[in-house]
């Protein structure tokens, strides 16, 4: 994921078992100074209580919620820098008990206030956001002790504000790793499995969402429920990929396999978009049982004119490789270039074989000859590749802006259609389409938002039938059509498990907290 160029990324997804807006308005002074009353009210006479489940009730749940300047300011934008709301607080719970009180604070005031978790804040349309409300920053709670696991069963018990980074680290303390990664890891376990959580190895496992066995959610009423695929599944099935509107992710139960020690690190390039499909696609169909195929499997889509501009972040190619691209783009006319991105894992007892095994597996390929580069690294450096590339894109001053992302999954899996997640129906393969683009200059913003809407018209108007991932929609139509069938089913969910409407607000996907017309 190259934050800096302008790149697409393509994950070819096969087909899988079932085993397993506009910018937001700005809340006004007057409703900050309501709220900020109603703080000094609680702190004046809220007493000491338990509630039926232990759950205590103390002023020190409103002594919790910051207000001051950098807190608000930190928490009313995300990542995108494209939408903007302004909380009234910054929660910080130190456990799923004081998100269980906040939640139950809420619902019991006549005009209940929004509640939206956030993370790294990693969002890039607003799903972090809670205007006029209160944002829980789900960092509070971090601790080292957050990660504990089964060796013999093979999971992690994970708490949804760990980064995915620490969950790696602390697993392979037994030998062990989740199955499936996202390509970034500074980001969150509740907050990936909010969306779906895809990369590299979905072809062979699925989404993250697709490996978890259970969570721990905090549903809008303020009840912590410990759902499954057997257990409160409606929930369980609502809260994957739901996009922080049913509940609150604070624990899950993550599936693992033994982790390998080194990566063969492959990109191979392409000049033509049939070869590198159709190997793209060849690669994703050969079965784990061969043991003869990648771990993980990528592509991606660069412009002539930005491979000098992949310098400044590129943790692969070197600068003489660079222009060697550059020049193979030049002399076959091209625009573009297309590379395939593949890693095979390998262990000290594997390690005699695995060039051989990369060598048969590439004489399989239809890359342009001369044009295969290989890596031999860490599993840990492969996978916290784009960790590298951050810091390089913070060192340039080229990291906090405003990312105009688009993703798309363009049909070509069956997923488990209980999961709130949209994908398009009907194919055995689709692809997940990222434009991972950066507004670096003036008018760049502007720009490339446009571009975005006039690939999702032209996907319209063809009847391509793609759906956006990490989605955003202007209008409750829209996120109708975007659902589509689903909507029903997630109406009535948002009407059983948050029905005053208080859950992530910022993407206006429901109506807002206390409005009578969910």
């Amino acid at each position: 994921m190259n934050q800096q160029t302008q790149a697409a990324q393509l994950h070819s997804i096969p087909a899988l078992s079932n085993n397993n807006m506009p910018r937001a308005c700005l809340a006004t002074f007057v409703m900050a100074t309501s709220f900020l009353s109603t703080i000094n009210h609680f702190h004046m006479v809220a007493t000491a209580g338990l509630a039926d489940d232990g759950i205590l009730l103390t002023p020190d749940i409103v002594s919790r919620i910051h207000t001051d300047h950098d807190s608000i300011a930190r928490a009313s934008s995300d990542f995108g820098h494209i939408v903007e709301a302004i909380p009234n607080g910054v929660f910080h719970p130190t456990s799923p008990a004081d998100i269980v009180a906040l939640i139950r604070l809420s619902i019991s005031q006549p005009k209940p206030f929004a509640v939206a978790p956030r993370g790294q804040g990693h969002s890039a349309r607003g799903q972090a956001l809670a205007p006029g409300g209160i944002v829980i920053d789900m960092r509070s709670m971090r601790r080292g002790d957050h990660v504990s696991m089964s060796s013999e069963q093979l999971w992690a018990d994970v708490g949804g504000e760990q980064l995915w980074i620490d969950v790696l680290h602390a697993t392979l303390e037994h030998g062990l790793a989740p199955r499936m990664w996202t390509d970034y890891l500074r980001i969150t376990v509740g907050g990936t499995l909010s969306n779906g959580g895809i990369g590299g190895q979905a072809f062979r496992h699925g989404p993250q969402i697709s490996n978890v066995h259970e969570l721990d959610v905090v549903t809008g009423m303020g009840e912590m429920i410990t759902c499954s695929p057997d257990k409160d599944s409606d929930l369980f099935f609502a809260a994957l990929g739901g996009l922080g509107q049913f509940g609150v992710i604070t624990r899950a139960r993550i599936a693992l396999e033994p982790a390998p020690k080194r990566v063969l690190w492959v990109r191979v390039a392409y000049a033509d978009v049939e070869s590198f499909t159709s190997d793209q696609e060849l690669l994703i169909s050969k079965p784990a049982s061969s043991g003869s195929g990648f771990d993980y499997v990528e592509g991606q889509v660069q412009m002539n004119r930005t491979l000098t501009e992949g310098r400044r972040s590129s943790s692969f190619f070197s600068a003489s490789e660079l222009d060697q691209l550059a020049k193979l783009v030049l002399d076959t006319g091209s625009t573009a270039i297309y590379y395939i991105e593949g890693a095979m894992y390998y262990n000290d007892d594997t390690a005699s074989s695995v060039n051989q095994k990369l060598e048969r597996l590439l004489e399989e390929l239809n890359f342009v000859p001369g044009f295969a580069f290989v890596r031999d690294v860490s599993y840990v450096e492969f996978l916290d590749r784009v960790g590298r590339e951050e810091q390089k894109l913070r060192a340039a001053g080229v990291w906090d802006v405003p990312h105009p992302w688009l993703n798309l999954f363009v049909p070509r899996d069956r997923w488990d259609d209980r999961m709130t997640t949209a994908t398009p129906g009907g194919e055995d393969v689709f692809y997940a389409v990222g434009l991972l683009r950066s507004a670096v200059a003036a008018g760049d913003l502007e720009r490339l938002e446009r571009e975005n809407a006039a690939v999702l018209a032209f996907c319209d108007r063809e009847g391509v039938g793609c759906r956006q991932y990490l989605p955003h929609h202007a209008s409750r139509d829209g996120w109708r059509r975007h659902f589509g069938e689903k909507w029903g089913r997630l109406a009535a969910l948002k009407r059983r498990y948050d029905p005053r409407g208080i859950l992530s607000p910022g993407q206006g996907i429901f109506p807002a907290a206390g409005s009578d017309s969910l």
